[in-house]
């Protein structure tokens, strides 16, 4: 199965980010939990995501925003709504 294009670049992004040295992208599932059991990032580690968001795809992510949770639970929660805020990505 071939992966999205949009996940697989969150996917290394987040490896690139967090130094997940070892961790390739088809190793992640685009489903699992971000936070906690899933790869194991923390509300710091939200943040720091939320500037390398901003400044790879020129988004910013809200922390009042009601759906922040869904946005990151998952790199395919990520994937829709970048693919929502910038329909030409």
């Amino acid at each position: 199965m071939t992966m999205d294009p949009l996940e697989g670049e969150l996917k290394r992004l987040i490896i690139d980010v967090f130094d997940l040295e070892g961790l390739e992208p088809e190793q992640i599932d685009s489903c699992q939990p971000l936070f906690g059991a899933g790869l194991g990032l923390d509300s710091i580690d939200a943040l720091e995501l939320g500037l390398a968001l901003k400044k790879r795809y020129d988004i910013t992510i809200d922390s009042d925003t009601p759906e922040v949770r869904k946005i990151f639970s998952s790199i395919a929660n990520l994937a829709e709504f970048i693919r929502q805020t910038k329909p030409h990505s």
